[in-house]
């Protein structure tokens, strides 16, 4: 009953003009009901209160929302570390656009204390050839790990990942330019090297230009070591 609860609600939810203008930045065929994220938030917030989740497997996976509601329902469930590690690789299945993708991962709040523990259960979807596995991996490092303590193990990751698939090599151009931020000279010679592919390369090159955290004179010089095309 707690499901067809909370799909009723987010039903009522459901803002026509809203939809329109988000259905534009979703993939094509992307079913939804039109809710804002905060609502759905909200809603999420108090259903992980819930003695038992087991409502989550009745969420309708085609449903844009009610893959986000039990996204939020995860990252709000308080319990140790194993368990929301049982739940987070039963839902990453289910992760088919960057946005569920990139807002999961946000939402999941990962405590210093737990970072080994989710570092090592990263590693499979870091190596996955598909695409969604593939940058969840990835964000949960740009969201989580780009520390002293992980930069070096992090950026040799990023290096070898093998899927080629857009929103992959995405988020994997999307976190070279966190780290340049963050670590410039480590993380440049990726850059002097050659070490990523050329798409990855430039397109964080691309974004490595486009942020404010990195000063004019990295820029310039970064420019020059882009392959191919105009400087």
């Amino acid at each position: 009953m707690i499901m067809d609860d909370i799909r009723k609600r987010l039903m009522t939810l459901s803002e026509p003009e809203y939809k329109a203008f988000a259905l534009k930045l979703l993939p094509k065929g992307t079913v939804m009901y039109g809710v804002r994220l905060p609502l759905i938030k909200k809603i999420a917030k108090n259903a992980a209160k819930e003695q038992s989740l087991d409502f989550l497997d009745e969420a309708d996976s085609g449903i844009f929302e009610e893959k986000m509601f039990c996204a939020f329902v995860i990252g709000y469930a308080k319990l140790p570390i194993q368990e929301k590690l049982v739940l987070i690789s039963r839902f990453i299945p289910r992760i088919d656009n960057w946005s569920i993708c990139d807002s999961f991962c946000a939402a999941l709040h990962i405590k210093n204390s737990e970072e080994e523990a989710v570092f090592e259960f990263l590693q499979p979807f870091l190596k996955s050839s598909e695409e969604f596995p593939a940058r969840f991996g990835i964000v949960m490092l740009l969201d989580y790990f780009v520390k002293d303590e992980h930069i070096d193990r992090v950026l040799k990751l990023i290096k070898d990942v093998k899927c080629g698939d857009y929103y992959a090599q995405m988020a994997a151009a999307w976190a070279i330019s966190v780290c340049m931020a963050c670590f410039p000279e480590k993380t440049i010679r990726l850059f002097e090297e050659r070490a990523l592919c050329t798409f990855v390369h430039n397109k964080a090159i691309q974004k490595t230009c486009e942020s404010r955290r990195i000063n004019i004179g990295t820029k310039k010089y970064i420019k020059t070591l882009k392959i191919g095309g105009k400087k």
